[in-house]
């Protein structure tokens, strides 16, 4: 349980705020590369941490990320023109390049020096592994960019999504370093399910509905270890690394299926991009993989046509199916392993209410992992941030067995190293 002020420090990350503040010292995901696909495409509106902005391709191939708004009389740039390296406004002309430097004001005389004092607000925003990654922090504190594994794949050992959650951040987040809901929330779909299917750690999860949570600090986050009982020697792991500050890799479920993680990057404070990714480290996914990632199979999700909103929302209490409940087809009513998990966290309203929370002995991840983001927002100044350093990001999840008088972070410290050009460690 938090104290409500607690609860607020962590789930408000506009530009004046501590967590806020915390998030703009690292690089994160701010669109797919296909949403900017070519020079001089049309600009997207992209919000960010509540910074309402616009991001562009210029004729260069160079991205911009600029606010939103003219500087001049507050026009969206939305419906400005991409030309000739830079995003000129509708309304007066003016002209930005991707650095926010004005290049043209026609609307004033030639000889005038004013746009010789206007700039406009401008991030840096980097391709990198089918994915656009901006930085809103201090230009003094940028980091080096991302080393997480997939973004260092091949184009054709990856693929990802995104999808609009209408929740903050944190509980989006929380849900995904709960090992203990798969036992519940997904139970009659890990057998159909095409990341989880053909594997004996199905079989383990299924068995023991209780596990036992162990968990240490990493450097770059957690490591969350997830034990169940395999047989009379040796206990069946799932371990979950938690990158600071909203990154997971999911354990794998044996090593013929992809790897998959997540990260959920913060629109406003009630409301979040839940980014999916899945991946392989030593082939090439097969097309019949894709097609299911495609169709929103595993933790993608099938869309509205046309946008990155879910086509099960809200709105329609995600298309829950009583029968399909009854009938023991879902455990929840609701179809798909990504639906299943952002139905019960958007349940929880826009943003949890977590004075109210009674946690248990499965929780403890999630009590680990808001204590260290609450310590990092007080030691961000005078330390170095967890998972900032790309030694932080080079690792993997994995699933085992291990002896039952092996501590799991020992057992598992080669398992969860990245060495390139090696398959992960997974049952």
């Amino acid at each position: 349980m938090l104290t409500s002020e607690q609860n607020v420090l962590l789930t408000q990350t506009g530009p004046e705020t501590p967590m806020g503040r915390l998030f703009r010292r690292y690089w994160f995901p701010a669109l797919l590369a296909e949403e900017l696909p070519e020079a001089d495409c049309p600009p997207v509106r992209v919000q960010l941490l509540g910074e309402k902005l616009i991001a562009f391709r210029d004729t260069s191939g160079r991205l911009g990320l600029l606010d939103e708004f003219c500087a001049h009389r507050t026009a969206s740039l939305y419906f400005g023109r991409n030309e000739e390296n830079g995003l000129r406004c509708a309304y007066h002309g003016w002209k930005y390049d991707v650095e926010g430097n004005l290049t043209d004001m026609p609307s004033e005389p030639e000889d005038s020096k004013f746009k010789c004092r206007i700039k406009q607000k401008s991030y840096p925003l980097v391709e990198r592994g089918g994915v656009l990654w901006a930085y809103m922090g201090p230009a003094g504190h940028m980091p080096e960019l991302p080393e997480l594994e997939w973004a260092l794949l091949g184009e054709g050992q990856r693929f990802i999504s995104k999808r609009l959650q209408e929740t903050n951040y944190l509980q989006a987040m929380e849900g995904g370093i709960d090992s203990s809901h798969v036992s519940f929330a997904h139970r009659f779909n890990l057998d159909d399910d095409p990341m989880h299917s053909g594997t004996a750690g199905n079989d383990y999860i299924k068995a023991d509905t209780r596990p036992k949570f162990e968990v240490a600090e990493s450097n770059g986050g957690l490591l969350i270890g997830a034990r169940r009982n395999a047989n009379e020697e040796e206990f069946y792991w799932r371990i979950t690394q938690w990158i600071m500050p909203f990154y997971t890799i999911i354990p794998p479920f044996g090593t013929h299926n992809p790897m998959g993680g997540h990260a959920w990057v913060p629109i406003d404070d009630t409301t979040c991009w839940a980014w999916s990714w899945n991946y392989h480290p030593t082939r090439d996914l097969r097309e019949d993989e894709l097609e299911q990632m495609r169709n929103g199979d595993g933790i993608h999700a099938k869309y509205i046509p046309g946008t990155y909103r879910t086509l099960a929302n809200k709105s329609n209490d995600y298309l829950m199916d009583r029968e399909a409940q009854k009938q023991n087809k879902t455990f929840s009513g609701i179809e798909g392993i990504a639906a299943q998990d952002f139905s019960l966290q958007e349940s929880m309203g826009d943003i949890a209410d977590r004075t109210k929370e009674r946690l248990g002995t499965s929780d403890a991840a999630i009590i680990l992992a808001r204590r260290r983001l609450l310590a990092a927002v007080d030691s961000m100044e005078d330390e170095a941030l967890p998972g900032i350093d790309t030694t932080d990001q080079r690792v993997r999840s994995t699933s085992m067995l291990l002896p039952k008088d092996i501590p799991f972070y020992e057992g598992a410290n080669q398992a969860i190293q990245v060495v390139p050009g090696t398959d992960f460690v997974s049952i």
